[in-house]
């Protein structure tokens, strides 16, 4: 799961660059028709951005994790399982944010052959484990696993869009995705360190097949053609290069039928399914247009951030399938960067700490933290609840003595109580002696946020009756 922090200290120079450049280029051209035409371009720029972002940032992690295989995140090919044996640490960069509780596998289908063929094995009870299946938009078009269909395993087809066939014997289910590359992440519950064993048996039995070698039949004759993969640039996420992408992307993405207008729109600032986008050869002035229109929408952000904050949205809103976003591009923007990966809903809620209960960004180089279940109110979860430490500045986990980058549920019995049996957990960069070490919770010496994932998380969560505690800063 990536992380959104307060774009004031992640990305602010970029925002505030883009800002000054595309006011300034914009001044004193509203009154005539090229100045019209800029506006218009401005305008534009921002929906597809806004739009855009969350592929493009998709595109990054899938090329480096199933096209580089000389990255240091490559996985495996497409249409193959790969696990990491471990769960995340601070060495661990190939997405911000990840989450330490559940060792990874993963899976990038190329679906335009024929579909793909995943096996769940059976599960012992007690133990969460799911497969989130992510189209080319970052919709969680569907889950495999414990909330959806226990822990007895199955056999499930996943389709792309132009796939006409119907659910072969001994298929679980079928699923279709809507673009022709879709991702499928796979998390596996771990208890503590000598569970590991057991986590690596079961990510084993994690497979994936074409149907032609699942049925025993002979492949599709006609192979789809090789792709041309362009490489990431290190602004494809921040500038116009983001319109380049996202045309090479949309080649995978047939026209959503609610789309066709937007589309029709975004054409007119060139960008369309395998178009290409060359931004060195535009004006200037059109430069700076398209550069004002990507401001406007890391602003817009930092607005919708106010909220996030003030705890009055929660990532619950920000991921799901493209009927439950109802096509909110802003909410499925602030997704991919507030969380990238990051589950529906019912499967997991990420409960944020950007500041402290005063509205303070939340810093352990100023301040020690608290954080208090009262008695009974300990989070919710249908299966375990964590909550995990990031570094504001680089976001991701944080290196301690004590490698511990998380206190979660399977730990309750280690933790030390009050009198009256609430919690206390305790945030800062300093151990607090042994008699506070148990709840000690490991900060970097600056700026971080954390982050409280809920994983089937009940009812009371998911319509705010249960309340996050705050985060309490300790006055010396």
């Amino acid at each position: 799961m990536r992380s959104l922090r307060n774009v004031t200290t992640l990305g602010a120079a970029v925002v505030l660059a883009l800002a000054v450049a595309g006011c300034s280029a914009m001044q004193g051209m509203s009154s005539t028709s090229s100045g019209t035409a800029l506006v218009e371009t401005r305008e534009i720029a921002k929906e597809a951005f806004l739009y855009g972002f969350p592929l493009v940032t998709n595109y990054e992690t899938l090329y480096k994790q199933a096209v580089d295989t000389g990255n240091r995140d490559y996985r495996a090919p497409f249409n193959t399982v790969a696990s990491a044996a471990n769960v995340a640490t601070p060495a661990d960069t190939f997405v911000v944010t990840p989450n330490s509780d559940t060792p990874y596998s993963f899976l990038w289908l190329d679906l335009r052959a024929e579909p793909v063929v995943i096996t769940m094995p059976k599960i012992e009870k007690g133990r969460y484990y799911t497969g989130q299946l992510i189209d080319l938009y970052t919709f969680n078009f569907a889950y495999l696993g414990t909330r959806t269909f226990g822990n007895g395993g199955g056999k499930y087809l996943v389709a792309g869009p132009g796939w006409k066939g119907t659910r072969p014997k001994g298929i679980t289910t079928v699923y279709r995705a809507e673009t022709e590359l879709a991702y499928v992440l796979f998390r596996t519950q771990l208890f503590d360190a000598a569970d590991l064993a057991n986590v690596t048996r079961i990510q084993a039995g994690i497979r994936a097949e074409p149907l032609s070698r699942f049925l025993v039949r002979t492949p599709p004759p006609i192979a789809p053609a090789a792709i041309a993969w362009p490489k990431p640039s290190a602004t494809m996420t921040t500038s116009p290069e983001a319109f380049r992408y996202l045309n090479f992307l949309l080649g995978f993405c047939p026209t959503h039928p609610s789309e066709t207008e937007l589309m029709t729109r975004f054409a007119k600032i060139g960008i369309g399914a395998g178009w290409t986008f060359d931004l060195a050869q535009r004006p200037r002035a059109e430069r700076k247009a398209l550069e004002a229109g990507i401001a406007d929408a890391w602003l817009e952000l930092a607005d919708l951030q106010k909220k996030i904050d003030a705890h009055e949205v929660s990532s619950a809103e920000f991921f799901g399938t493209r009927a439950f976003l109802k096509n909110n591009y802003l909410y499925r923007f602030a997704g991919a960067k507030l969380g990238l990966y990051g589950n529906s809903g019912a499967e997991a809620i990420y409960l944020p700490y950007f500041v402290d209960a005063t509205g303070k960004p939340a810093d352990a180089s100023k301040s020690s933290y608290t954080l208090r279940f009262a008695p009974g109110q300990l989070p919710p979860a249908g299966a375990f609840w964590s909550l995990t430490m990031y570094d504001g500045k680089t976001q991701f986990l944080v290196a301690n003595p004590l490698q511990r980058y998380l206190v979660n549920s399977p730990m309750l019995k280690s933790f030390t109580y009050g009198a009256d049996g609430s919690l206390t957990l305790v945030v800062q960069k300093d151990a607090p002696g042994r008699e506070h070490e148990a709840n000690w919770l490991p900060a970097p010496n600056g700026p971080f946020y954390a982050v409280l994932r809920i994983y089937m998380p009940a009812k009371s969560v998911l319509n705010g009756t249960w309340k996050q505690p705050p985060l309490q800063p300790v006055v010396h």
